[in-house]
């Protein structure tokens, strides 16, 4: 249930009833597993380069799909991306770091081509597939870079295995239980950037509406968040809307959201035991989502570097892919990662 600041027209409260989340949580720790069909391969999108290549691995009875490329050897840099994207979402900046390093971008369960779980979307349980992955790759040490949805994994990821992740970049994301605020705008200036935390937390309603309009969705989804919403042509929202609508798609896109209170909590454990002890670099956008990512990041990490991209909004990585990758290049040089 919502409810909602009647005496101020600026914010809402984004608060659930604990008695009417009580099943969510618990189907949030389920197990089961809705395994894609094989697809042919003709069906996914083209790689950035020849260098990269398609793979599956089956982690703990989770298929995860996942795209390397670049230099065997190299320093590792890990990729997670939001919603409602996938791996693609990288495509345009990956090429860039391939040349010295070796770039993995991950479907985490529920995107892609990765299977759909029937729960466990809580961020710390999706942390857990993403070290499982890299530990069976022999992927020890690495840089993560993570965008949206992506950065609510890859900071348990950071926090539970800090030996691990070398150097954490972060964009345009409110984490939370960390820097996600419980009262988001809904002033009509800021709401459209917001309004769907709530709408997709609510059971049963975003199915009905969205289902046979997926396509409609995505792009007023991606367009209007972007600085200029040509960036996305009607190939990517092609694939965009072929995996959003594989069996489980949609569901598993609005379980990230209604596994939030779960994930806050866990976060704000992990955010009360410590500080995060590696560099961290805030990206934000003169147009996203959150104006200066670094000022809320520092009471959570020792080290927080920020950068803002210029003419750029919520998806960086495909507005901005040259100067995304720059800002990621130099703070990876100077940061002294290195992989294992």
């Amino acid at each position: 249930m919502i409810f909602f600041d009647l005496l101020g027209n600026e914010y809402f409260l984004f608060t659930l009833v604990e008695e009417s989340m009580m099943k969510d949580r618990e189907d949030n720790h389920a197990q089961a597993v809705e395994q894609l069909p094989d697809s042919p391969s003709s069906a996914r999108p083209g790689l950035p380069s020849p260098d990269f290549t398609h793979r599956f691995a089956n982690v703990d009875g989770v298929r995860l799909h996942y795209v390397r490329g670049g230099q065997p050897g190299g320093d590792t840099i890990v990729f997670l991306a939001g919603f409602p994207q996938s791996w693609y979402a990288w495509r345009k900046v990956m090429p860039y770091l391939a040349s010295t390093r070796d770039v993995i971008a991950i479907d985490l369960p529920g995107q892609g081509d990765s299977d759909r779980l029937d729960g466990g979307y809580d961020t710390d349980a999706l942390a857990g597939k993403v070290h499982a992955l890299l530990q069976q790759l022999g992927v020890h040490r690495y840089g993560l870079v993570a965008h949206d949805v992506g950065a609510w994994v890859a900071y348990p990821l950071a926090a539970r295995y800090s030996d691990e992740v070398q150097a954490l970049a972060l964009l345009d994301a409110g984490i939370p239980g960390v820097t996600l605020p419980d009262r988001l705008p809904m002033a009509p200036e800021q709401a459209w950037r917001t309004w769907h935390f709530a709408f997709h937390v609510i059971p049963d309603l975003p199915e009905m509406l969205i289902t046979g309009h997926e396509r409609q969705y995505l792009a007023w989804f991606l367009r209007r968040k972007a600085a200029d919403p040509s960036v996305f042509s009607e190939q990517d929202l092609d694939e965009y809307l072929r995996v959003f609508t594989l069996p489980g798609g949609l569901r598993s896109g609005l379980a990230y959201y209604r596994a939030t209170p779960e994930s806050a909590r866990q976060n704000r454990a992990f955010a009360a035991r410590e500080k995060l002890a590696m560099p961290v670099l805030a990206l934000s956008a003169d147009q996203g989502s959150i104006p200066d990512m670094a000022a809320p990041l520092r009471a959570f990490a020792d080290d927080v570097h920020g950068v803002r991209i210029a003419d750029c909004g919520h998806f960086m990585p495909e507005e901005q892919p040259a100067a995304v990758a720059s800002a990621l290049a130099a703070f990876f040089q100077t940061s002294g990662q290195a992989a294992g």
